[in-house]
C-alpha cells in the first residue's frame, strides 16, 4: 500500500466563476481513522451540481480547503474486520462540504454512514444514485410519504431529481403525472406514467383534465418558481407541495386565503442539511427497489466516466447542465 500512488482533488479556496476554479490533484496517503470510522476506497463518485457550486463559493457553509464530492461507491479498505471488502455506497450533505469528500481515492466516514450497495449495480451506477434519489426520498418523507392510489404530479420530471421522484412514486403505486418539455418519458418507471409536455400543452388544464378536476395529492416541484402557478393550481384539497432548488432572493405571490381554505401543505427539502448517516439510510430504503428492478439507476455512458485528470472538464460540463450523469473514477486512466 505504501508504494501505491493515490490522489485526491483539492480546492484551496472558493472560486469566482468556473474559469477561476483550480482543482489541484494532490497525493493522498492512506488515511487514519478512529474505531467508529471506516476508510472507503472510492471506485466511482458522481459530480453533482451542488459539488460544483460549493467549490465556486455559492454554498456559504462550505469550508476550505477541502476535497469535494458528495456521492460515492467503493470498497471498505480499513475499519472493523467484518466490514473489510464490502461493496458500499453513500451520500451526504456534509461530505465534500464540511468534511473531505469523495473525489479522492480514499474517503473517511463514520461506520454508520456506509451501507452495502445493491448487488446488481455497477460501481459507476451505485456512485451516481446519491443526491437526486436522496432528495426525492426525503421530499416524500417530509410530505408524509407517497402511497398507493395517490395522484403525484412531478414538475420538471426530466431532471435527475424529477426522474427519481417519478420512479419512487410509481413504485409506491401512485398515479404519476410527469410534467416536462418532452413528449417521451425521460428515464425509467415501473408503471404507466401520464406525460404532459408543458412546451406544447397548457399543463394546468391538462393535469386537471387527467384528474377529472380533483387535482393532485402531492406536487413535487423541482424547478420552484418556473412552475409555481401550475403547481398551486393543480393542488387538490389537503395536498402537499414539495420544493427544491429555490434560488436565494427569489419570491413568488402567495395566496394565503387559498392556502387556508384548501388546507394545503408546503415542505422544503435541503439535502445539504442531511448528514452522511441520515442520507445513506435513505439510500438503503431504496436498495430493495434497485435489486428487484422496480427502481433503476441512471444510465452511465463510458464517455461520461472520467479520470481525475479530466475532472475540471467534468465540473464544467455539469455546471453547464449536462444531461447525463458525470462520474469520476479514481482508477480510470487519463
Amino acid at each position: 500500500m505504501s508504494a501505491e500512488k493515490t490522489k485526491a482533488l483539492h480546492v484551496a479556496s472558493k472560486a469566482n466563476g468556473i474559469n477561476n476554479l483550480i482543482l489541484d490533484l494532490i497525493d493522498q496517503a492512506m488515511p487514519s481513522h478512529t474505531p467508529d470510522q471506516v476508510v472507503v476506497r472510492v471506485m466511482a463518485a458522481a459530480i453533482n451540481p451542488s459539488d460544483v457550486k460549493a467549490t465556486l463559493g455559492i454554498m456559504p457553509h462550505a469550508v476550505f480547503p477541502r476535497t469535494p464530492g458528495r456521492d460515492f461507491a467503493g470498497l471498505i479498505e480499513s475499519g472493523p474486520t467484518q466490514l473489510i471488502g464490502q461493496k458500499v455506497w453513500g451520500s451526504g450533505g456534509d461530505i465534500g462540504i464540511t468534511r473531505d469528500g469523495s473525489h479522492a481515492n480514499f474517503l473517511v466516514l463514520p461506520v454508520l454512514a456506509v451501507h452495502q450497495s445493491p448487488s446488481n449495480l455497477s460501481m459507476e451506477e451505485a456512485g451516481s444514485v446519491g443526491v437526486p434519489f436522496v432528495t426525492a426520498c426525503e421530499g416524500f418523507h417530509r410530505a408524509g410519504g407517497v402511497h398507493q392510489g395517490q395522484t403525484v404530479v412531478v414538475l420538471g420530471a426530466n431532471g435527475k431529481v424529477g426522474q427519481a421522484a417519478v420512479q419512487i412514486a410509481a413504485r409506491a403505486g401512485a398515479r404519476v403525472i410527469a410534467v416536462q418539455r418532452k413528449d417521451e418519458l425521460i428515464g425509467f418507471s415501473c408503471a404507466k406514467v401520464d406525460i404532459v409536455n408543458s412546451a406544447t400543452t397548457d399543463a394546468t388544464q391538462r393535469i386537471l383534465e387527467i384528474t377529472n378536476g380533483k387535482g393532485s395529492d402531492l406536487v413535487f416541484n423541482t424547478v420552484d418558481k418556473v412552475y409555481w402557478e401550475t403547481a398551486n393550481a393543480v393542488m387538490g384539497k389537503g395536498a402537499t407541495q414539495i420544493f427544491i432548488i429555490a434560488t436565494k432572493g427569489d419570491t413568488v405571490p402567495f395566496d394565503v386565503f387559498k392556502f387556508y381554505r384548501s388546507m394545503h401543505n408546503f415542505v422544503g427539502v435541503d439535502t445539504l442539511a442531511l448528514d452522511c448517516v441520515y442520507s445513506t439510510q435513505l439510500l438503503s430504503e431504496l436498495k430493495t427497489g434497485f435489486e428487484d428492478g422496480t427502481l433503476q439507476p441512471y444510465p452511465v455512458s463510458p464517455a461520461d466516466v472520467l479520470p481525475f485528470a479530466k475532472a475540471y472538464q467534468g465540473y464544467a460540463n455539469v455546471l453547464a447542465g449536462a444531461n447525463n450523469r458525470t462520474v469520476l473514477k479514481p482508477s480510470a486512466q487519463s
